[in-house]
């Protein structure tokens, strides 16, 4: 088992210092890593794997480090811990970066997964600061031989067939941006460079890092190799191709023949035992998203969902998000997903449905046909029959796909918020409000 560090507490950094005179430690700390550009390499499997970030503030109180990935930023606060090292938790995500402040400015340590019990999950990186190329030094880039703008087909190699994705690229010169779409969601915004017939992106969000290498072949299709961090490598060939779809989200997952309705029952972060079944949800539409906070699909998928509720709640709607998360733990995910709930100010119920694993998942949604993707959004109407489901979540970054959903989705909730509410959930309503 991979072994975490402990470090100590401000306290007892503090009673240090007071036990040595107060000066001597002092004389021992580090400064705090120079503010400005960096850029980093995570060391996978025996290839690099490049990041850039932006690290502003002098000092713990101020410090932010922000993870850049073309027009994508996301912020981090950043710890001391001991005289030399800093700590960098991942927000929602059960990882942090740790790493030593080396006596040159520039960083060493590891990407660590946090999950009690994982092992030897940490990827370990270098970081310089003062470096804002991701691939190629300045001066050093080749003149690409091809502009690979556009839309792509792409057939990844693996034991199970799996359905095409789709890479959404845009080259200007030698800078690469792009999006891979699957079935199940998207890989976020990746950067990268072409250089003469060879392409790569990476990105670096929080999760584990991805990178992509590639070559344009003479035919002007593409083939290389996806990595995803800590996980898995996967061969793909490519063909431009403006017309190709994934399958529609909204027939992946449905419900097994002679259901029109979901039963559940699950405990909430204080261990109450909820059901759908509840006086709660009656005569309610209700939204019901199967999330985890180690999967970023979900947390893009909760940073659309949980604003918009906060704005339709009123309407008489109703959501639950049903966390499956990397230990079958209630503790352990009363803390996952609190941190959730806090980041992103969730005010709709959150319930802990056990381990993440998409057979346990079709294990305790039987009515499902099958469980595919997190996350998955269900869509139920104020009967309490379901009217929709959504496989996986398209991001922002993905443009035309992100705006459809967001359309659809609002469209779906109109018209069943329009619907009239049954006469015996109002009647049930006005009973448990004495009016």
């Amino acid at each position: 088992m991979m072994k975490i560090k402990t470090y100590p507490t401000a306290t007892k950094l503090f009673a240090a210092v007071l036990l040595l005179g107060g000066h001597t430690f002092a004389a021992g700390l580090k400064p705090f890593p120079k503010e400005g550009i960096w850029r980093g390499e995570f060391n996978v499997s025996e290839s690099k794997v490049p990041f850039n970030f932006e690290f502003k503030g002098k000092d713990p109180k101020h410090a932010v480090l922000t993870l850049l990935n073309g027009s994508r930023r996301d912020d981090f606060h950043v710890e001391r811990r001991g005289a030399d090292s800093i700590y960098v938790k991942m927000n929602t995500y059960d990882a942090a970066l740790v790493a030593k402040i080396e006596d040159n400015g520039t960083l060493t340590g590891e990407y660590r997964s946090l999950v009690p019990g994982f092992r030897g999950n940490s990827l370990p990186f270098v970081a310089e600061p003062g470096k804002s190329y991701r691939f190629v030094e300045p001066g050093k880039d080749v003149k690409p031989a091809h502009d690979i703008s556009g839309k792509w087909e792409i057939k990844t190699y693996t034991k199970e067939a799996v359905p095409a994705s789709i890479a959404l690229l845009k080259q200007t010169g030698n800078k690469l941006t792009g999006v891979i779409m699957t079935v199940v969601g998207d890989t976020r915004e990746l950067e990268g460079t072409v250089q003469g017939n060879e392409f790569q992106l990476s990105g670096f969000t929080g999760p584990s890092p991805f990178i992509i290498k590639g070559t344009i072949n003479d035919d002007n299709s593409i083939s290389g190799e996806q990595g995803f961090g800590i996980y898995k490598n996967l061969k793909f060939d490519g063909i431009k191709n403006d017309k190709v779809e994934l399958p529609d989200p909204y027939k992946l997952t449905f419900l097994k023949e002679g259901y029109k309705k979901l039963d559940f029952t699950f405990p909430d972060l204080n261990g109450k035992r909820v059901s759908l079944s509840d006086d709660k949800y009656k005569g309610k539409v209700v939204i019901i998203e199967t999330i985890g906070t180690w999967c970023p699909n979900c947390t893009d998928q909760t940073v659309f969902l949980s604003p918009w509720f906060k704005e339709n709640q009123k309407r008489g709607v109703e959501a639950i998000a049903i966390g499956f998360e990397q230990k079958d733990d209630l503790d352990y995910a009363k803390y996952t997903l609190g941190k959730l709930r806090d980041k992103y100010d969730i005010q709709y119920d959150i319930l802990f449905g056990g381990i993440a694993d998409k057979k346990v998942v079709a294990e305790k949604l039987p009515a499902l046909n099958k469980f595919i993707a997190f996350p998955t959004t269900i869509i139920i109407d104020r009967k309490g029959e379901v009217r929709e489901i959504y496989t996986g979540y398209t991001g922002t970054v993905t443009g035309k796909y992100f705006e459809e959903y967001k359309a659809k989705f609002n469209k779906v909730l109109d018209e069943l918020i329009a619907e009239p509410v049954p006469a015996v959930s109002a009647s049930a309503s006005s009973a448990a409000t004495g009016k």
